[in-house]
């Protein structure tokens, strides 16, 4: 679109703008030049707060993902080029305590944003939409191979998902290929392994460690009570990964992406590099707790990468140890601040 022969910027619509993707993402796209808008469902979010220091530049819109008629208003009112779809109860052992929940959020939610698209775009099923058809991309997640078929996992690896929320985002992963084959969408799924930030909920197991790191250093606890540590996870930064979420709706044909580092440590590798962070030995701090161990454990996911590589050119620039000492030097400056007593750390992330 142009006027007065000036090209107008991309507007962008992202769901969980609040949460640790939503706010990187919306950062990167302000840099590219897009006008960015937020899906929130009220004001009140306290999560908010993350993003506001770019509320001068990034747009609001209230609208709820259990909501489908708000989500075809906050449609119809921001007229987006893209969608992304980050918003999800994505705390995994949350999903069964709140099992309907997050089926609801997780899953249907991304049916009721998809709607939203298809009915806002006046797309049927007889008609194929043209190149200005607002182009979607869904959060998708490497919890969806769950009990691994096989190592590393690929774009072709069978899904078999471990918790409520690895069924969800399975069920929504599916239906963004529905969309794309049924209607001729621009959707596309990212399947995004493990990726970290300062930003991270403390309920996750790297914030848990980072927070648990800096509050052992600063005298305010002395143990850190964690489930199991031989798990392996394929850990990267968030930063890196939202790069790739862009890149896939600038192709010319949608397709779905594995996103990770193809690398992979275990929780106990974790922990040591953390403490030695702080300059700790973590044997003399770390407890064994069962209470955190999830009823259904997915022991190992680590991606192969290759075709993300070949054909976006995305490639991680933070390596495992520089995103661990990162998040540990953030929450010691965190809880050595002004801030140290504001808490947004549990919660759906991003919704």
């Amino acid at each position: 679109m142009t006027i007065d022969g000036e090209a107008m910027p991309k507007r962008a619509l992202i769901t969980g703008i609040t949460g640790q993707d939503g706010s990187y993402l919306a950062e990167y796209l302000l840099t590219q030049g897009y006008e960015v808008w937020g899906l929130v469902r009220g004001q009140s979010n306290p999560r908010v707060r993350r993003v506001r220091q770019l509320l001068g530049e990034v747009r609001l819109v209230r609208g709820d993902l259990l909501d489908q008629g708000s989500l075809i208003a906050a449609v119809e009112q921001v007229q987006p080029h893209e969608v992304y779809n980050l918003a999800a109860i994505s705390y995994v052992p949350m999903s069964w305590q709140q099992a309907e929940l997050t089926g609801e959020v997780t899953g249907l939610g991304v049916l009721r944003v998809l709607e939203a698209i298809r009915v806002c775009s006046g797309i049927s099923a007889s008609r194929t939409p043209g190149s200005g058809q607002i182009r979607f991309y869904q959060a998708s997640s490497s919890e969806m191979f769950g009990m691994v078929a096989e190592s590393p996992q690929t774009e072709r690896t069978a899904f078999h998902p471990r918790s409520p929320y690895g069924v969800a985002k399975v069920y929504g992963h599916f239906l963004t290929q529905n969309y794309r084959e049924s209607y001729g969408m621009f959707a596309v799924s990212g399947i995004l392994f493990n990726h970290e930030s300062p930003r991270r909920g403390a309920e996750f197991v790297t914030r848990k460690v980072s927070l648990g790191v800096a509050r052992i250093k600063l005298g305010l606890e002395r143990k850190l009570r964690l489930g199991t540590l031989s798990v392996r996870r394929d850990w990267g930064f968030a930063g890196d990964y939202v790069r790739a979420m862009h890149l896939m709706l600038e192709q010319d044909q949608p397709a779905d992406f594995v996103v990770g580092t193809g690398v992979t440590h275990s929780v106990e590798e974790l922990v040591s590099r953390a403490f030695a962070a702080a300059g700790l030995n973590w044997r003399e701090h770390v407890v064994s707790d069962t209470a955190f161990v999830r009823p259904a454990e997915v022991d190992h996911l680590c991606a192969d990468p290759s075709k993300v590589a070949k054909e976006l050119g995305w490639e991680p620039t933070v390596g495992f140890d520089e995103l661990v000492t990162m998040m540990v030097e953030s929450d010691l400056a965190l809880l050595s601040g002004p801030e140290a007593h504001q808490d947004d750390s549990f919660g759906p992330e991003g919704w």
